[in-house]
């Protein structure tokens, strides 16, 4: 993502503390000082954390308040988006892999499902930055995706999680465990890299337009741009999902447990 002004860039000049500190974080972590454009993404997340914990806890109060959560609101509100939004990919998980498991592990598809549609849709506001346009979050949230669906996957199966990878026949084992483990660590990449890409150019198209021509002709931009934002935060939670699918599928299932994940 190209490096330009956005509202955290003046955030971060403003207090002078967060640039230095992030200045030596990086310097020790990384053996390289981190700039304050290289930062931006970093806060950028955080605030979208503080933004999502805020509404969160706005739209727990309501739901709480039980005389008032029976009813469904006569128009759209917090609640009510919040309501379609967790539906949307409860149902997604619950048609793929049964109601029992898509309740265990709901929490993590919808907690990137928050984290990543406020993350998305931010970037169309003038003067904020995308987190997801940074390979280092994305990237980030992928990891995070491929540490739960393993150690679900180990969890419900055990050892024949593994033994899963090494295929059908112990002699095919030096083949085919190779294979396995590199499509495992491929899945992350792609995850982050699939959404980065479409963030940062959907981002770097509307700056562009909006510096060129900043009344009326971006708007089917952003209609394009939120069409976009939508689309991604579906397929990542729709990946995330069929991957916990596929690991956390027990042994007498293993045939089409196999054809799936090659698919």
């Amino acid at each position: 993502m190209p490096e330009h002004t956005s509202f955290f860039s003046y955030l971060i000049a403003m207090f002078p503390a967060i640039g230095e500190n992030m200045h030596n974080l990086g310097k020790t972590l990384f053996g390289h000082p981190v700039t304050a454009h290289s930062a931006e993404p970093l806060v950028s997340s955080l605030f979208v954390v503080i933004l999502v914990t805020i509404l969160a806890l706005i739209v727990k109060r309501q739901v709480t308040n039980y005389d008032r959560s029976v009813v469904p609101d006569s128009k759209l509100s917090l609640r009510a988006f919040f309501e379609v939004l967790i539906e949307t990919f409860y149902n997604m998980m619950r048609d793929m892999m049964g109601p029992k498991r898509a309740k265990r592990y709901f929490p993590i598809v919808g907690t990137a499902a928050c984290f990543i549609f406020f993350s998305n849709i931010i970037g169309l506001v003038p003067g904020f930055l995308p987190p997801t346009s940074s390979l280092n979050i994305t990237l980030g949230c992928a990891f995070v995706v491929f540490l739960a669906f393993n150690y679900y996957g180990l969890k419900e199966n055990g050892f024949a999680y593994i033994k899963h990878l090494a295929g059908p026949m112990p002699i095919l084992a030096p083949l085919i465990l190779p294979i396995e483990l590199l499509s495992l660590c491929i899945r992350p990449i792609t995850l982050s890299i699939r959404l980065m890409l479409n963030m940062a150019v959907d981002h770097l198209l509307l700056s562009i337009i909006l510096g060129m021509i900043p009344l009326f002709v971006p708007i089917p931009i952003m209609m394009l741009g939120t069409l976009v934002a939508i689309v991604q935060v579906v397929v990542f939670c729709l990946l995330t999902s069929i991957y916990i699918a596929l690991a956390t599928e027990h042994e007498e299932h293993g045939p089409a447990h196999g054809h799936a994940a090659h698919a």
